[in-house]
């Protein structure tokens, strides 16, 4: 079963095994805030983002390792990948970071 919830410029989806959060131009601490609530209900969660997004997404992943969840969480994994823009003949990336609580 699928949740899907809208708001403050941001698509969560949850399911029971893992979160995905994705991440815009939203205060930085207001995400990493939304996020520690998911990692809450659950263990994992994939952290998203596209083109200039992508800072951010780092920035929130790192708060949360290294200064909320300090010692009882962790940066499982990371992807870079890029998909083409047919229209502008350039490609637009997107990473996901898959953070895990100890």
């Amino acid at each position: 079963m699928e949740e899907i919830k809208e708001g403050k410029g941001q698509e969560q989806t949850k399911t029971s095994i893992d979160s995905v959060f994705d991440i815009h131009n939203d205060p930085i601490m207001e995400s990493a805030l939304d996020i520690l609530s998911i990692l809450g209900k659950h263990k994992e969660i994939t952290i998203r983002a596209k083109g200039n997004s992508i800072p951010n997404a780092v920035a929130v992943a790192n708060i949360i390792t290294e200064n909320m969840l300090k010692g009882n969480s962790k940066i499982y994994k990371i992807t870079v990948d890029s998909e083409p823009i047919q229209e502008l003949g350039r490609a637009l990336s997107n990473i996901k970071i898959i953070l895990k609580k100890n």
